[in-house]
């Protein structure tokens, strides 16, 4: 039974490559002899986790000759549960960005519809579990890479509080924003898969020394006089002015439907207002932090130590023409905007203040989940755009707010998750919750019993 799914994954990674390029590599010979809780379970892994003697190229050019001679942990963790990887998938390049069309191997395709996004960074690990390929698949998120590729997808994406899950092995892209993260079809996988990968690591300096029982054996669907919050300016249609469509409306009505579902398990929903100023900095504050920590991490990838060679007469002539060839224009704009940061006479006015801004973000959550059990939102102002969509890049105040609140469950190390919760033009929507440090049962638990009472667990797109 355990070869027999091993062998339909493979056989379905195989069948719908061509037509979605979930993967980087399927790995034909994939097996796992090792006896654990999720033995003989095919999953799917984001392609900027160190694997041993498996190509590891994080969808860059400058890497994609990379083998590495060792495994990340979560990779090893997983071995030890008997897990068995199918596959390495597609990622934005050097997970730096949003959108599944970047790396270099070429876009991922919308299982819902091939003419979409599925989203990103984490986009080929998305689309292997909404296309039925694997139960689980592993991806990293640093602002919302798991979260909103699963909103998409129309399957559960999770993000541990930060330190719960080892980073030993995964490409660094923002360190203090980097987390580990979970596709799966269901919130009681999470729990399982998340089980089987926690725990201190003595290689990752920001390792929780923290113990925690079974968050599987844990779930509860009871909910009962639990309080949750919305933020009013995010929901306020009023902020979005002339960017309002169907779509939104749309999203809006089902998640209010869906606060009356809270209403009705017993939980209260209140409305809190918070400075829309504060709101609409997420954005500004994660690309100044990111970028600039990027062009730090990856300042190794000179084409001497990885990589195609540069050519030139010097070390810094081989480096410039390596780094120039193998990075794509977004990832130069990146660490152009990155350095720029980080630059002495402008590391206050910039990183620096970015940080201050970061830290009343925190304080302002950290107070709320005092007070509060969970964050709840609509993940998403729109269905999946489409590769063409002129909204892509567009800084709206529909984009400022109401796309990027999920960057606060990284900016405070606040677990997060998303969980589908409805369809709006045939494609899948989903809801965000939120909630504080190591609260990762109470949430797993709020949106275990959301889902319970909705009709969309388990689900996936049966392509024909």
């Amino acid at each position: 039974m355990m070869k027999q799914n091993i062998d339909s994954a493979l056989s379905l990674a195989h069948k719908y490559q061509d037509e979605y390029n979930s993967f980087v590599t399927i790995l034909d010979d994939a097996k796992n002899e090792c006896d654990g809780p999720l033995k003989g379970i095919p999953y799917a892994l984001k392609d900027n986790f160190s694997t041993k003697g498996i190509l590891t190229t994080a969808s860059s050019n400058i890497l994609k000759d990379y083998v590495p001679f060792f495994d990340a942990t979560v990779v090893t963790k997983l071995k030890e549960s008997g897990a068995v990887c199918i596959g390495k998938t597609v990622l934005d390049e050097l997970a730096m960005g949003g959108t599944g069309t970047t790396g270099h191997t070429g876009i991922v395709r919308n299982p819902w519809d091939k003419e979409r996004l599925i989203g990103g960074s984490s986009a080929g690990s998305a689309a292997s579990v909404a296309l039925g390929i694997v139960p689980f698949a592993i991806g990293s998120d640093t602002g919302d890479s798991v979260r909103k590729p699963a909103i998409y997808g129309g399957v559960v994406g999770y993000k541990p509080t930060y330190g719960l899950v080892s980073r030993y092995g995964l490409f660094p892209f923002a360190c203090s924003l980097d987390h580990v993260g979970i596709f799966s079809r269901s919130v009681e996988d999470t729990a399982l898969v998340l089980d089987n990968i926690k725990g201190y690591d003595e290689k990752d300096m920001t390792s929780l020394r923290c113990e925690t029982p079974s968050f599987h054996d844990n779930l509860d669907n009871n909910i009962k006089g639990m309080k949750l919050f919305y933020i009013k300016e995010l929901l306020d249609i009023n902020n979005y002015k002339d960017d309002v469509d169907e779509e939104l409306t749309m999203i809006l009505d089902n998640f209010k439907e869906k606060i009356e579902l809270c209403n009705s398990l017993g939980a209260t929903v209140s409305e809190v207002s918070i400075d829309k100023r504060l709101l609409e900095s997420l954005f500004p504050t994660y690309f100044a932090i990111s970028c600039a920590e990027a062009t730090s991490n990856n300042s190794n990838l000179t084409g001497i130590i990885f990589g195609p060679s540069g050519e030139g007469n010097n070390v810094n002539d081989i480096m410039f023409d390596a780094r120039t060839k193998g990075f794509s224009e977004l990832i130069k704009r990146r660490f152009v905007l990155g350095s720029y940061i980080l630059q002495k006479e402008n590391q206050e006015k910039l990183f620096l203040n970015a940080g201050r801004i970061r830290r009343l973000v925190v304080d302002k959550f950290t107070s709320l989940f005092k007070e509060y059990d969970a964050l709840i939102l609509p993940g998403s102002s729109s269905i999946a755009p489409k590769f063409k969509s002129e909204n892509l890049d567009k800084l709206s105040d529909r984009y400022l707010l109401l796309e990027n609140h999920m960057l606060i469950g990284n900016f405070g190390g606040f677990p997060s998750i998303s969980i589908p919760s409805g369809f709006v033009k045939d494609m899948p929507i989903g809801l965000s919750l939120t909630s504080g440090v190591l609260s990762d049962q109470k949430l797993l638990n709020i949106a275990y019993a959301l889902e319970s009472n909705m009709s969309y667990k388990g689900q996936f797109k049966e392509v024909k």
